[in-house]
């Protein structure tokens, strides 16, 4: 592969921004990568792990000269970097984010772009329980949707040049208006998080299950809810206050869904039941079929899992 930026600048350097270094270096896809982090200590591993051939204290001295910005911060942080970033922009650069809500990124990150500069939302379908620099790696991306919500009046070539480095990645790349987006992945995404929190924070209040016996007893259905559990904080904080409509919406149909599975389980009624889970089966069904997962029983327990 030949290089398609010259220089790429990450703008925080977590799970995302680290494995998408670790797929452009693997790829020969960038000549220079630098990068920013707001921790002194992520800055100096970046660094140390070699994730970065520079890194800077300020966002603003990252993106000077870069031909890609890629904003990989909490949602809630996207409106001060872009307005820290944008007088150092330069002509011709295409600015792109990660972050899992489309509509609050464009609305914090639009009014700063200057002319000359493209923007062009994005959000990769991809993930680990884990975070930091250390917890990337260079497959990541590897057969995993990369979702882009550009502009009408998004220029072309730089469409062109942004979809080729993230398919060289081994990125899926689809394009969707940003409002269908954020409804989309509140069913897929939002909302399956927010069951997983709660299902995990019932398990630690109630009183006559101890603590160790959740841990010790873990079966795969409360063990995968954990596992979802343990993201990150400030992120998910920020997309739920960030995407709420759209994830009130799919909570409220899932509450109408669950007073119907309790009648049935209440009343008895198992024919009603067994429809109603051999239909869910099929839809498991069809994301192994899509290429979205594998029928492995321990896919996705660990790194190790993860980076196979």
């Amino acid at each position: 592969m030949s290089v398609i930026y010259q220089k790429v600048a990450l703008i925080g350097l977590g799970l995302i921004a680290s494995s998408m270094a670790h797929a452009m270096r693997a790829g020969g896809l960038a000549g220079e990568i630098v990068g920013h982090a707001k921790s002194a200590e992520t800055r100096a591993t970046a660094l140390e792990i070699g994730l970065c051939d520079r890194v800077y204290a300020t966002a603003a001295e990252a993106v000077q000269g870069a031909d890609l910005v890629v904003l990989a911060v909490p949602v809630g942080a996207m409106a001060a970097i872009a307005e820290e970033i944008a007088p150092h922009l330069a002509p011709g650069c295409t600015v792109t984010d990660v972050g899992s809500v489309k509509q609050a990124v464009i609305a914090a990150v639009q009014p700063h772009i200057p002319a000359g500069v493209e923007f062009i939302p994005g959000h990769p379908m991809a993930g680990t329980e884990y975070s930091g620099p250390r917890s990337g790696f260079a497959t990541l991306y590897k057969g995993r949707w990369w979702l882009l919500t550009p502009f009408e009046t998004t220029a072309p070539a730089a469409m062109v040049r942004l979809r080729a480095l993230l398919e060289a990645m081994g990125a899926k790349v689809d394009t969707m208006d940003a409002a269908h987006h954020d409804q989309v992945l509140a069913v897929v995404s939002h909302t399956p998080h927010l069951i997983a929190y709660t299902m995990v924070g019932l398990a630690a209040h109630m009183e006559q299950v101890s603590n160790s016996e959740v841990i010790q007893y873990s079966a795969s259905g409360f063990r995968d809810f954990t596992r979802i559990a343990a993201s990150d904080p400030t992120m998910w904080r920020d997309v739920f206050l960030t995407n709420k409509e759209a994830v009130l919406e799919i909570l409220g149909r899932f509450t109408e869904e669950l007073f119907v599975l309790q009648r049935a389980i209440r009343m008895g009624d198992g024919d009603h039941l067994h429809e109603y889970f051999t239909r869910t089966r099929a839809i498991r069904r069809g994301i192994i079929e899509a290429g979205q997962d594998t029928s492995a029983p321990d896919f996705g327990r660990g790194p190790v899992a993860e980076k196979l």
